[in-house]
């Protein structure tokens, strides 16, 4: 008699999702326990809190992403590249939409997928709360193909700038203070005085003008005023403009218009306020949702209208009580992945399963190589603990070695840090194509 192994389809490749399929992947898929398919609509995978590096060119996704296919091969799990679209909690399926080439060729047809438990990963996009002519002339920071656009048209403004045969400007106006927003102002100024080593010398920092706009009365809303408040200090010495309470009413061709009606003239347009679930989860029908499209969960990271899915990152809404909920991080998707293994493993050993419990750790950003601004412990101490400088930064970089460390294991983590810094001799320290 022949025993059925059951399937564990995870939807989302981001930092919860890749973890949590190499993770069950050593543990079940490994030893023939369980059948562990993640599924990604694209094909390698960069930390999300690395985009605005992807942005500027700081980093390369085709050189420093994971490419989710070779990192299957090598854990225990597959992978299918499809874009999710639809669910049937009925026949417990999920449905992938046809795969279209660039060219517009069909590459597969729509297909249907079987699973027994499910996991969903899809992560946030921005959020332009119905912005009249965000979407049609503003780039965002969503994924790493979002980065990729916005780093091309970044070149050809330096291009621009750099060959103009009278002296101009390049004007850059971001929308959202939160940390993508802060860490691209300071990136930006960063590769700008880059660019004269590489023969662009005509475009330079003193060329640059970024608006970093914020809504609110400060930016980093959700940090502790201290670090607000240095983070600003900072970036108004590099020379970024940042204004606060500015709404935004509309994004035109030649700039953001506040709600006073002023313009703010900019040649390249970024934003980064607000995140939601996309829009699509509302369609499906068949979830509890808060008002930015997240789907709420009970204390196992179970949806509240079926036992057989999970919901982890930034698409979770996770309550912890007083009108507060887990805050889309990367650390949240981490302890999210990590608590949904142990259930799923005791789920199927017929264990009971645990209550997800989130500690805040702090926060930090990182300011490019001017500075690193932050909060260590959290909850861990009854005050957060400012830290700020090499200290700041060294610890910021723990964060990605230990997110590296949870996909590679320990051995590979330290063989890629070594693999990085012999690159860094070999290839340029931007990336200019």
């Amino acid at each position: 008699m022949t025993t059925t192994i059951p399937n564990i389809v995870i939807i989302g490749g981001g930092a919860g999702g890749l973890e949590l399929a190499t993770q069950l992947g050593h543990k079940l898929g490994q030893k023939q326990r369980a059948n562990i398919l993640l599924i990604d609509k694209n094909r390698n995978h960069i930390w999300k809190p690395l985009l605005h590096e992807v942005a500027t060119g700081s980093l390369d996704s085709n050189l420093d992403g994971v490419v989710y296919s070779a990192h299957a091969a090598k854990h225990g799990y597959r992978f299918l590249l499809g874009t999710f679209c639809d669910l049937d909690n009925d026949n417990k399926t999920i449905t992938l939409a046809a795969q279209i080439d660039t060219d517009g060729q069909q590459i597969l047809p729509s297909r249907e997928i079987p699973y027994d438990q499910l996991v969903i990963a899809i992560g946030s996009v921005s959020n332009d709360f119905g912005t009249p002519g965000v979407k049609d002339n503003c780039y965002f920071l969503d994924s790493h193909n979002q980065a990729d656009r916005f780093h091309r048209a970044l070149l050809n403004s330096f291009t621009r700038v750099h060959q103009q045969t009278q002296s101009g400007e390049l004007d850059i106006a971001i929308v959202g203070g939160g940390a993508t927003g802060v860490e691209l102002s300071a990136e930006l100024y960063h590769v700008a005085d880059l660019l004269k080593v590489y023969g662009l010398s005509n475009m330079n920092a003193s060329k640059l003008n970024i608006h970093l706009i914020e809504a609110g009365p400060t930016i980093l809303p959700a940090l502790p005023p201290r670090i607000s408040q240095s983070a600003k200090k900072e970036l108004e010495k590099i020379g970024v403009n940042v204004m606060q309470n500015t709404r935004i009413s509309e994004a035109t061709e030649q700039g953001f218009v506040t709600s006073e009606g002023t313009l703010i003239n900019a040649d390249l347009m970024l934003w980064a306020a607000g995140v939601k679930a996309p829009d699509f989860v509302k369609k499906l029908d068949c979830f509890e949702l808060n008002r930015a499209n997240q789907i709420v969960v009970k204390p196992t990271l179970k949806s509240t209208t079926n036992d057989d899915i999970y919901v982890i990152g930034d698409c979770c809404s996770f309550a912890l009580g007083d009108g507060k909920f887990v805050p889309p991080r990367a650390q949240s998707a981490h302890q999210m992945a990590s608590c949904v293994e142990k259930n799923i493993i005791s789920q199927l050993n017929g264990k009971t399963l645990r209550d997800y419990q989130y500690t805040d750790y702090g926060s930090l950003v990182n300011l490019s190589r001017f500075s690193t601004v932050g909060s260590l412990m959290g909850n861990l101490t009854s005050n957060s603990m400012f830290i700020e400088g090499k200290i700041a930064k060294l610890v910021y970089i723990s964060l990605y070695r230990m997110h590296q460390r949870a996909i590679h294991g320990t051995f590979r983590t330290i063989a890629l840090w070594f693999a990085e810094k012999i690159m860094r001799v070999v290839r340029p320290r931007m990336k200019l194509h």
